[in-house]
């Protein structure tokens, strides 16, 4: 049976995947990860895109499931191909949804501003209850705090470069939703044409937000693609 390793999005954690993996353990090995300061685990000296690949690298050679597939939600996509270009051989494919590849100093400016504790808590409350009971022990305010400052530096230096798609040789599946305010539809179509060998599927009626995704049918695009690998 074929390894999957899934990857959650930025202040996300494992819970945020589960509903996924429920129906995708039906034909395929799952596992899950939580980044550093996610879900409970404690902070690493860096927070950054390098080091949340390193961690899965780790992970991926820890269980000796080296080449395995990758399901990436947002931020988790965005780890799962920089890992690709940097150690292609721990990777067999991507899948990839409602993930932004590309940042300048604009995007992440305006990115930040709904990382805003304060503001979460007052029109958010239910929200806040969940980042807090989510990144337990952890100060969920502090996991902000550092996501805004990783895409600031993301903002100032993209750590995926627009060159560095046409050297990713590994099979991708970019995933967007057709209601998907974050990231345009425009931006995933540069990257699927300048990666060498990618699909690319848009989900009807699917806004950003991983729980507002009809997992049935994102598990049904993931086992598609990689049924068709062999």
């Amino acid at each position: 049976m074929n390894h999957i390793l899934l990857l959650h999005g930025a202040i996300g954690a494992i819970d945020q995947v589960q509903p996924l993996q429920s129906i995708l353990e039906k034909e395929l090995t799952v596992h899950t990860l939580n980044f550093n300061g996610h879900g409970g685990t404690a902070f690493a000296n860096e927070f950054s895109i390098g080091q949340f690949a390193t961690e899965v690298a780790d992970y991926i050679r820890q269980l000796g499931l080296a080449p395995v597939h990758i399901f990436g939600y947002s931020m988790g996509g965005y780890v799962a191909m920089y890992l690709a270009a940097k150690e292609p051989g721990l990777v067999k494919s991507i899948s990839t949804l409602a993930t932004k590849f590309y940042w300048d100093e604009a995007i992440a400016a305006k990115e930040i501003k709904m990382l805003d504790a304060e503001k979460i808590e007052e029109k958010l409350p239910a929200f806040a209850r969940q980042l807090e009971h989510r990144h337990a022990p952890n100060n969920w305010k502090d996991l902000l705090g550092k996501t805004r400052d990783m895409l600031v530096a993301m903002g100032n230096d993209n750590p995926l470069k627009e060159e560095v798609y046409s050297t990713i040789k590994t099979p991708v599946l970019l995933m967007l939703g057709d209601r998907d305010k974050m990231v345009p539809l425009e931006e995933t179509v540069n990257v699927y044409t300048s990666l060498p060998n990618a699909q690319m599927a848009v989900l009807p009626a699917t806004p950003h937000p991983l729980e507002q995704v009809d997992t049935g049918q994102l598990a049904f695009q993931i086992n598609r693609f990689i049924g068709d690998l062999g």
